[in-house]
């Protein structure tokens, strides 16, 4: 399961209006539409969440298992109502509820398995359902992401590195989280940490940061520091080049074609800073291999 994205400008109003609630004023909705124009007029995501699943579903059934895998969106096509008619259809066994995002927050992860929970019963569908509820530190998933960061890195020369940080980030949420004990800002903390942990063991300590981006719509303050805060401070840490390596998200998607590559890269060059960002796991063979070991983890026989 994922947020799911617009796959043409001219989806944009109706995908807004399912994430807000209502209609959204012509000024959100033009500016969303010229950020996707700028980011290459559509999303990725679902053509890339399709290859993770195939990938994923070829891994599980390597030794003659019989897993499928569905593709279930909560804000757009193909909706998580409408997966589930066709698991119904399939009739499977079980059912191991998974979301593209390693690290929980009921906003998030939880909103996605009370969608599928509806669904489910919606279409009267009564098989065990064993939900993936946070997966942030899984090993492969470290090994994935500090893999992405050690071929970033090697792209920059000896006089580069010396004035080189690394910048993490990870999805904003509004702050009110805080007040509900909920625990992703700790969980999102603890992915940094695994991974700083696995590139102390190959390459030299970087100054490092981290920092929250792609705040939403919705109004109030939302968990910080921000990117955009964070980049003014760099200049003084004597970052004049600047990693970003975005582990709250596993696929190419706007916030990060969109955020990162045009919004945040122009920002940091307005501060005398040369920013890149790592690439995204996609398919990656290692993030391929937590997803899996992710899925027969939450299975009985594992236990």
């Amino acid at each position: 399961m994922a947020h799911g994205a617009p796959e043409s400008l001219d989806e944009i109003p109706a995908y807004l209006q399912h994430i807000m609630g209502r209609m959204p004023s012509e000024e959100v909705v033009n500016d969303i539409t010229e950020r996707y124009h700028r980011a290459g007029g559509k999303s990725p995501l679902l053509e890339i969440t399709q290859q993770q699943a195939t990938a994923l579903e070829k891994r599980l059934n390597q030794s003659g298992e019989h897993f499928k895998v569905y593709i279930g969106m909560r804000h757009w096509h193909p909706f998580i109502h409408k997966t589930v008619r066709q698991i119904a259809a399939d009739r499977p066994e079980r059912l191991v509820a998974l979301s593209l995002a390693p690290q929980y927050s009921k906003l998030s992860v939880g909103a996605y398995l009370q969608t599928l929970e509806d669904a489910l019963t919606a279409s009267d569908i009564n098989i065990p359902v064993h939900p993936v509820k946070s997966w942030h530190v899984q090993a492969e998933l470290i090994s994935a992401f500090s893999e992405k960061i050690e071929t970033a890195l090697a792209e920059y020369n000896d006089a580069s590195r010396h004035t080189l940080c690394l910048l993490f980030t990870a999805h904003s949420l509004p702050e009110s989280v805080l007040k509900e004990g909920d625990p992703y800002p700790d969980e999102v903390r603890a992915t940094v940490s695994g991974i700083m942990e696995k590139l102390e063991q190959s390459i030299p300590l970087l100054p490092w940061f981290f920092a929250y981006q792609s705040q939403g719509l919705r109004r109030g303050k939302w968990l910080g520091p921000g990117v955009e805060e964070t980049l003014g401070n760099l200049g003084e840490a004597g970052c004049s080049h600047l990693l970003v390596a975005p582990i709250g998200f596993v696929s190419d998607h706007i916030e990060i074609l969109y955020d990162v590559d045009i919004l945040f890269k122009g920002l940091a060059a307005s501060q005398g800073i040369t920013l890149k960002r790592t690439a995204s796991l996609n398919t990656a063979p290692h993030f391929i291999e937590a997803l899996a070991q992710v899925v027969r983890s939450h299975l009985p026989e594992a236990g």
